[in-house]
């Protein structure tokens, strides 16, 4: 099928990945570019005509997560001006989508208005991995198609001999265990889950209560959708080698990784961290324990269905052939 009017084009937060994706679909990105003013306005320029086509922007919300979130909005007012028949967002990385519900009084659901910021910019679809809250989908009113960064990961512990009953896979709180189950069905294993107690008064603190399973003699691989600070998945690998575990390894599909995550990683029992590129990490943040695997070949075959209106289900599945 013919991509003469399909369009990908990149905007500040992951350019590396986009130019990924564009020549995994076969195309180069399209000619834009973003500029600040000195009082921190961005503008946008396109510097091509995208009339009559369906154009993708790639852009994850990660920090510094405003502008480029406003980058997103700014680009498709652009795009709706200049006639693209569709623009369809493609955001490996939804930020805010930690604030997906009211914990407290008086807080506000901005993963909500984030949505709703996007559908009246104009968005026709959006295109997102590993939601931190999957029913976020909910709250879009546009289609919304929702990747997972689980089989990648799989297929990396596979062809690393990470399967079998000698291996478990342990999610380091009770939100996560249905990714943590999915993962241990790809790998064959059993799971585990860690009882964490997140302290009331301090934002990403979180302490080890009690580990739910058997990980004495056990090659331990933890799984999270994000990692921030990275404390909570440090205090759980300390807790699994305390309890017995041989080897302690951890995966994510978002490395945050900001503040004292670093730092903490390299502290940590923690002896590789997997991690896929939905957020760009320079070269220098990639230390000896991260391991980074692109995700570019998924974007780009959910992409090319989309454009030929062809399912994505496939998608989901374990790449490694058994």
């Amino acid at each position: 099928m013919s991509y003469s009017n399909l369009k990908l084009f990149a905007l500040s937060s992951n350019q590396e990945l986009a130019e990924k994706v564009a020549e995994n679909i076969g195309i180069s990105l399209g000619k834009s570019t973003v500029r600040q003013f000195s009082d921190g306005e961005i503008q946008v320029n396109i510097e091509e005509s995208i009339r009559g086509h369906h154009v993708f922007i790639l852009q994850s919300t990660s920090s510094p997560v405003n502008d480029h979130l406003m980058e997103i909005l700014i680009m498709v007012d652009a795009l709706k001006r200049a006639s693209a028949e569709t623009v369809n967002v493609v955001m490996p990385y939804y930020g805010y989508a930690r604030q997906d519900r009211k914990a407290r009084s008086r807080e506000p659901i901005t993963s909500k208005l984030v949505a709703d910021m996007l559908e009246v910019a104009g968005v026709n679809r959006l295109l997102t991995v590993d939601l931190h809250a999957a029913q976020i989908q909910g709250f879009f009113d546009i289609p919304v198609d929702h990747l997972m960064g689980v089989p990648l990961i799989a297929d990396y512990f596979d062809r690393h001999g990470l399967v079998g009953d000698d291996v478990v896979v342990v999610s380091p709180d009770h939100g996560g265990v249905t990714r943590a189950r999915k993962l241990a069905q790809f790998l064959h294993t059993p799971i585990a889950i860690i009882d964490k107690r997140r302290s009331v008064d301090k934002m990403n603190t979180s302490e080890v209560m009690n580990i739910i399973g058997n990980v004495e003699g056990k090659q331990c691989i933890l799984i999270d959708d994000m990692i921030d600070t990275a404390g909570t998945i440090c205090h759980a690998a300390d807790a699994l080698k305390e309890a017995g575990a041989t080897h302690v390894y951890a995966s994510c599909t978002h490395p945050v990784l900001s503040g004292p995550a670093l730092n903490n990683i390299q502290k940590s029992a923690i002896e590789k961290l997997v991690v896929l590129d939905t957020i760009y990490l320079s070269q220098e943040r990639l230390i000896d324990k991260i391991e980074q695997i692109s995700i570019a070949e998924l974007i780009g075959d959910a992409i090319v269905r989309i454009h030929e209106k062809r399912p994505l289900s496939p998608l989901f599945e374990l790449s490694t052939k058994k």
